[in-house]
């Protein structure tokens, strides 16, 4: 059993990766061979650059050259291009929209085929034995906290260009800083005392902008990898593996969409609230 190392079919594979992870779905990726600056590569690592490959490879051959009269291929982008539009439309503002779009479809495609490929019978499935802990060489990018880190950081500084270069700085800073009250309805004395309130509350909305990439990749890490955690559960409480598991599959694929439009969703509101003051009053 120590030399084991999980191969066969699909069937086969979940078998034999159930019985190989008895203690669970590891919270930390495994280091697979070292570059030579010492920077480490794991199997979460490896499985990101598999599958984004792929994903790229498909969309270059199902798009091709984009035409006036688009394929069928290019037509079902297009499609799914429009209704990441239509939904953050109304968040970010007419302007913003185009400047966003690229960002956010972007960000949601990325993460949702990432949290859909720990479904994969192939992801966490082949590995060997070290000692007594089974190494698999793929790993579900999102169920790694350094792949959703790296994602939430990506998001923020793309967040932060694009109100500087959009908004500018002097709105950004009235938006955290700024009397929010409106001067010509509010008494001169209680406008002024505003002043000092708003400064504080400030304080606190900087507090809340520098936590805002701890919670967005802690939200979606915690997601997938408590459904890799289920799954391997699942797989290991009975010997009926695929119909046990089934209906759960079907619940982290929901998971795995439902996670990547909150996160989407997220990023379009912060930009949202800094650059969509004009159609603010439209949307009340």
């Amino acid at each position: 059993m120590k030399k084991y190392i999980a191969t066969g079919t699909i069937f086969s594979s979940f078998f034999q990766f159930s019985h190989a992870a008895k203690e669970g779905v590891s919270p930390k990726a495994y280091e697979l061979t070292e570059l030579p600056l010492g920077l480490p590569i794991t199997n979460s690592m490896l499985t990101a650059w598999i599958v984004s490959l792929i994903l790229i490879l498909v969309v270059r051959k199902v798009v091709k050259s984009p035409r006036l009269i688009p394929s069928k291929g290019q037509a079902l982008f297009e499609v799914m291009v429009d209704g990441m539009k239509s939904l953050i439309k109304p968040i970010v503002g007419d302007k913003m929209v185009r400047h966003t779009l690229p960002l956010i479809v972007t960000l949601f495609f990325f993460i949702l085929i990432h949290n859909w490929t720990g479904l994969l019978p192939t992801v966490a499935a082949f590995g060997h034995y070290n000692g007594e802990d089974f190494l698999y060489y793929f790993r579900p990018a999102n169920s790694d906290l350094n792949n959703t880190i790296a994602l939430a950081v990506v998001a923020m500084v793309c967040w932060l260009f694009l109100v500087l270069k959009h908004a500018g700085i002097k709105t950004l800073l009235f938006d955290v800083f700024g009397n929010k009250a409106d001067k010509k309805e509010t008494p001169r004395i209680f406008y002024l005392c505003l002043f000092p309130l708003f400064l504080v509350v400030g304080f606190v909305e900087l507090l809340s902008i520098s936590i805002r990439p701890v919670s967005l990749s802690l939200r979606l890490f915690g997601n997938i990898f408590g459904g890799e955690s289920l799954l391997d559960k699942m797989l290991t409480m009975t010997q009926w593996y695929i119909p046990v598991a089934f209906p759960f599959y079907f619940f982290e694929l929901m998971v795995g969409f439902v996670q990547a439009l909150v996160f989407v969703i997220l990023v379009s509101v912060y930009i949202g609230l800094v650059c969509n003051h004009e159609s603010h009053d439209a949307h009340h």
